[in-house]
C-alpha cells in the first residue's frame, strides 16, 4: 500500500529541497536592504551623510582583514580584502568580496569602484567610517547605478602599533564592518 505513495512522496520532497535551495539561493544583496541610512553619531560623523536625492539601496556586512606594509618608519595601508554578507533568516550568506582600489563586487560579477569623499572617527580603536563616491561600475546587476557607499560600525583595522621588523613586512589586522550602498532617487 505504502509503495504506491512512496514515488510521490519522494518527488513532493525533492521538489521541497529543491525549492528551499532556490529560495536560499536567491537571497540577493537587494534583500538585504533596510531602506534607511545607518544612525550616525552627531555632530562628530555629520560630514559623512549622503547628500540629499540618494537612497539606500541595499546593506552588506564585511569581514576581512586591512593590509599594511613596513616601509621602513611606518606601516603604510595597502589595501582592505574582505567577504561581504547578507544575512538571511538561517545564517550569513556570503554575497560578493570587498577589496583594493576600492572595489566592491558581487558574486554574480557586477562591481562598483568607490572615491573617499569623507571620513570620521567616532571610535579611535577602529578604522574610521567613510562616506565614498561611487565613481564607476562594471556589467549591469546589483552594483550598476550605485551612487555612493558608507562604510559605519567599523571594528579593528587599525595598523600595527609597533613597527615592523623588516622593510616590505606586511600586517593583516582583521576587521568588520557595514557598507550602505545608495542609488539615486528616480
Amino acid at each position: 500500500m505504502f509503495n504506491v505513495y512512496l514515488p510521490s512522496l519522494k518527488r513532493a520532497i525533492g521538489t521541497i529541497a529543491l525549492l528551499l535551495v532556490a529560495g536560499l539561493a536567491s537571497v540577493t544583496l537587494a534583500q538585504t536592504a533596510e531602506h534607511s541610512q545607518p544612525d550616525l553619531p552627531a555632530p562628530t560623523c555629520n560630514n559623512i551623510n549622503v547628500p540629499q536625492g540618494n537612497t539606500v539601496a541595499f546593506r552588506t556586512y564585511a569581514r576581512g582583514v586591512q593590509i599594511y606594509r613596513w616601509d621602513g618608519d611606518s606601516w603604510e595601508f595597502v589595501a582592505p580584502r574582505a567577504d561581504l554578507f547578507a544575512i538571511s533568516k538561517f545564517r550569513p550568506i556570503v554575497v560578493g568580496i570587498h577589496h583594493g582600489g576600492p572595489i566592491w563586487e558581487s558574486s554574480t560579477g557586477s562591481k562598483v569602484l568607490g572615491f573617499r569623499v569623507a571620513s570620521c572617527t567616532p571610535n579611535p580603536t577602529a578604522i574610521p567610517w567613510l562616506l565614498l563616491k561611487g565613481a564607476s561600475t562594471k556589467s549591469p546587476g546589483i552594483f550598476h547605478g550605485v551612487t555612493y557607499i558608507q562604510r559605519v560600525n567599523t571594528v579593528g583595522g587599525l595598523a600595527p602599533a609597533t613597527p615592523g621588523t623588516f622593510v616590505d613586512e606586511i600586517a593583516e589586522v582583521p576587521y568588520t564592518t557595514e557598507y550602505y550602498f545608495y542609488r539615486a532617487e528616480n
